[in-house]
């Protein structure tokens, strides 16, 4: 049970914002039913083939598997690109929508989820920064350029029992080699950064015209720490304040911040039924 002190105190930093940046981990899908992949042993329940091979999430999620296996390679992301496509996200992306319109600068989204779920969710793509790219994108994995595409049109059919692609996998059209997600992967070297570059130019000016920013950090945790340090530079270099909302690691570094310790979508609802 969240104290309602707190949630007061969570709701007056949300209404003195003048921007709210939201910076996304991968616990902000967990009530969507994404699977956040803590921990070995969540990854291979998962992925049971991918147990029985005994390859982890690091593995899996690493360009040389595309060398190696490129059709488990894309059994693994194509899963995961057909599974985010048909998950509908939860309400608390709503909440978020409606508080960053109120704002005076309105709001700006950092996320380290490549899962698309705040476009899905009707975010406007101006005012998203996804820091290790977008499943929902591709690019050449040799890479023969600087070119990001949409996949739109790779409908991905996977034996889920072998984790492998059975229908053809996706070919760069400037060169004719296989095709990979633009993501970010552990170890990767030829991630082509175009399209994350180009988020985050967009994203900067808005930042640096905040006065008083509130963070509204979900869901992120320490293990990959991309979403937060990009928190700490807001409070540091942008003087702004910070609500954490994160079941295990909430604790927040300034006595003006805040920490719930609770899921992203609890958190959410609970300091939106105490808004005006």
């Amino acid at each position: 049970m969240l104290e309602p002190a707190l949630l007061q105190h969570a709701a007056e930093l949300v209404e003195q914002a003048d921007l709210i940046v939201v910076a996304a981990g991968a616990g902000m899908g967990v009530d969507s039913g994404l699977p956040d992949f803590r921990g070995r042993e969540g990854f291979w329940q998962a992925y049971p083939a991918l147990a029985r091979s005994g390859i982890d999430f690091y593995a899996a999620a690493n360009p040389a598997r595309f060398v190696e296996a490129p059709a488990q390679a894309w059994g693994f992301y194509g899963h995961r690109l057909a599974l985010y496509r048909r998950t509908e996200p939860h309400a608390g992306f709503a909440i978020l929508q409606r508080w960053m319109a109120q704002a005076p600068l309105g709001g700006v989204v950092y996320t380290s989820n490549v899962d698309g779920q705040f476009q899905q969710a009707g975010v406007d793509e101006a005012q998203v920064w996804e820091c290790h790219g977008s499943l929902r994108h591709l690019q050449c994995s040799r890479p023969c350029r600087d070119a990001v595409w949409s996949a739109e049109d790779f409908l991905p059919d996977v034996d889920e029992e072998r984790c492998e692609l059975r229908n053809t996998w996706p070919l760069c059209p400037h060169c004719g080699a296989l095709s990979r997600p633009n993501v970010l992967m552990f170890g990767d070297e030829a991630w082509v950064a175009a399209r994350e570059r180009a988020q985050a130019h967009r994203i900067a000016p808005r930042l640096a015209a905040a006065r008083r920013p509130l963070v509204i950090e979900l869901g992120a945790g320490t293990a990959v720490p991309s979403v937060r340090m990009f928190s700490q530079h807001v409070l540091q270099r942008l003087k702004g304040r910070l609500l954490r909302i994160n079941p295990r690691e909430w604790q927040v570094p300034g006595r003006l911040d805040l920490g719930l310790a609770c899921g992203a979508l609890e958190g959410l609802q609970a300091v939106d039924s105490l808004m005006s």
